[in-house]
């Protein structure tokens, strides 16, 4: 993630921000430049602070919940922002504590579509394409007497809006023995099923796919019964990234794709800070780094997108053990995972299936 900056006094402002801190101003992020404006209020609208009547805006029609900041152009006869077009059922707003969980589910989806923009995807949804991108946030099942289970199918993705709990979502991490689970990572996780669909189905390059991830015409109920029964496959670490990806082709997937947003994210945000490291004790060189690198330009290699990885997810997880929590990146990528992440990396950049054209005609119709 990028740092931001108000565009009036160039204070630095968080992504959620809504109004600067030393200037006063209104904020709101535009999706189009990526940029947070500063704001000044005009005739019922707003427009860009300084800009002489330049640049009109309305906030997302999600703004009067609290739980986005994006804006719309002024003149558009749409009510929500690229971002909350993709809801399709949002929770009982009724119901107490539910905006409070609905804004932490949004400030996730917002960060997803963060790299999503950055890395000019697809984003068709629910209006333009029956198989269009949507959300569900739910309390309960579809039948509403079942529990909700966290899934994706044909590009509706479900996330319980309990998983915005964090004490919920750590009793059920811990339940499922699992290392590491995030209320982002479920999000990343998710749509990755989505682009498969997109970017290897769609795209024409299921083969190409099936002999880095495997054979995904294997029953996918079977597997994960399988998986859920037996425990993780054995030796699983040098294959794959996490043990849940072992489980099904699509789960491989999956899991990869949410990996490569949590890596091209966080060295995005290293590199905005300004990271180097160089530690004294690594006499050899090799965890020496400077992030200082355009993570998201196409000529950025896999090879060097985990040689600043390695480094920097160890000065992490020790500083996170300093402070007394667990690892903040508790996994390891072996030269197998590397070469996974290196298909996805090439599949984002168009260099495997339909060329880039074909996912800017996306971008231009969803815009």
């Amino acid at each position: 993630m990028k740092l931001f900056c108000c565009s009036a006094c160039g204070h630095v402002v968080y992504f959620e921000n809504v109004l600067c801190e030393r200037c006063n101003h209104a904020l709101g992020f535009e999706p189009q430049s990526l940029e947070m404006l500063a704001l000044e209020s005009a005739d019922g609208i707003w427009q860009a602070a300084g800009s002489n009547g330049s640049g009109r805006w309305k906030y997302c029609g999600n703004y009067t919940f609290g739980v986005c900041n994006w804006l719309v152009p002024g003149d558009s006869p749409d009510a929500l922002c690229v971002a909350c077009q993709h809801n399709l059922v949002i929770p009982n707003l009724d119901a107490p504590g539910n905006i409070a969980l609905w804004q932490k589910m949004e400030q996730a989806k917002r960060r997803l579509f963060h790299t999503i923009l950055q890395l000019k995807l697809p984003r068709t949804t629910r209006a333009e394409s029956p198989e269009g991108l949507a959300f569900a946030f739910r309390t309960t099942g579809a039948d509403q007497s079942q529990p909700v289970m966290t899934g994706h199918e044909d590009g509706l993705i479900t996330i319980a809006l309990v998983e915005a709990d964090d004490a919920e979502r750590e009793k059920r991490r811990n339940a499922m023995g699992e290392p590491y689970r995030t209320l982002l990572g479920h999000f990343r996780h998710e749509v990755g099923h989505w682009y498969w669909d997109r970017l290897v189905r769609d795209g024409g390059v299921v083969a190409e796919c099936r002999a880095v991830f495997g054979d995904d015409e294997e029953d996918y109920g079977e597997a994960l019964q399988r998986h859920y029964a037996n425990g993780p496959k054995s030796s699983w670490q040098e294959h794959y990234v996490s043990s849940y990806a072992g489980a099904h082709a699509w789960e491989d997937f999956a899991e990869t794709w949410a990996h490569y947003f949590h890596i091209v994210d966080t060295l995005e945000t290293g590199g905005e800070w300004g990271i180097m490291l160089k530690p004294e004790a690594d006499r050899s060189g090799l965890l020496a780094v400077d992030l200082d690198f355009q993570i998201f330009d196409e000529a950025t290699t896999i090879e060097h997108i985990a040689r600043a990885w390695t480094p920097l997810t160890l000065a992490l997880n020790s500083f996170n053990r300093s402070l007394g929590h667990q690892d903040l990146y508790p996994f390891v990528l072996s030269p197998v995972v590397i070469g996974k992440l290196g298909f996805i990396h090439d599949l984002v950049h168009g260099r495997i299936g339909r060329r880039r054209a074909d996912s800017q005609q996306f971008v231009s119709t969803a815009a």
